[in-house]
């Protein structure tokens, strides 16, 4: 599920869109300032950013510029700024686009929606993801270790595709759960690390020492190139 975080001290409008967006199954998480929302974003890793630029403790485009300090995290301004110099300051901080206030819900989740696949890794034949030891093709769906293909199981190969699409990021157990066997899922970690026992054991060059699947104890996985 895409994780979304709303940054807004309108308490109505945050309502209006955590509705909305549960509506159309996104999980969603809150914050009325920048401070928690920077603190948020790191704690908790979302997919896309909906910032308001009037913020009660610092100005929205020192958050997109906090975030992009280390996320390349898609964000979505929304905000009462109507001039083109504002709009300009916010997208050259590194805002991916920008809604004035008021705005239309659906207008704003197509935005949001294009900023996510925007971000998401193009299905052509190039997008391959290499190791030092084995290679994964995101296109072709498969992986390739010593020159030979390697055998995955499609539970195997989505558990591998969700770490290689989030490389870098701590992915949460829930949220590993969710994508690979389904929204009912959410406690059942002995399926994790079953599963990643054997994407280890297939894909590491020592199992028992991962350089790639590395496990976060009691929080998620991550994937190291």
């Amino acid at each position: 599920m895409t994780r979304v975080l709303v940054v807004d001290d309108e308490p109505q409008i945050v309502r209006a869109l955590v509705i909305n967006l549960k509506a159309r199954t996104y999980e969603v998480d809150a914050a009325a300032d920048g401070a928690g929302a920077l603190e948020l974003a790191a704690a908790r890793h979302p997919d896309v950013v909906v910032l308001d630029l009037g913020l009660p403790d610092m100005d929205g485009v020192e958050v997109i510029k906090g975030l992009r300090g280390w996320t390349r995290v898609p964000i979505l301004v929304l905000s009462a700024r109507h001039s083109s110099d504002e709009k300009v300051e916010a997208l050259d901080a590194g805002a991916d686009d920008y809604v004035t206030k008021p705005f239309g819900m659906d207008e704003l989740m197509a935005r949001l929606r294009a900023a996510v696949r925007r971000a998401e890794p193009l299905a052509g034949g190039d997008v391959v993801v290499e190791t030092d030891g084995f290679t994964v093709d995101l296109a072709a769906k498969k992986a390739v270790r010593e020159g030979r293909d390697v055998r995955l199981t499609p539970t195997e190969w989505h558990l591998l595709e969700v770490l290689v699409r989030n490389g870098g990021k701590l992915v949460g157990q829930k949220q590993l759960l969710q994508e690979v066997w389904g929204p009912s899922y959410g406690t059942e970690t002995n399926y994790l690390r079953v599963y990643m026992a054997q994407l280890r054991r297939k894909l590491e060059a020592d199992p028992s020492h991962p350089r790639h699947f590395i496990t976060e104890p009691g929080m998620g996985y991550r994937f190291e190139r």
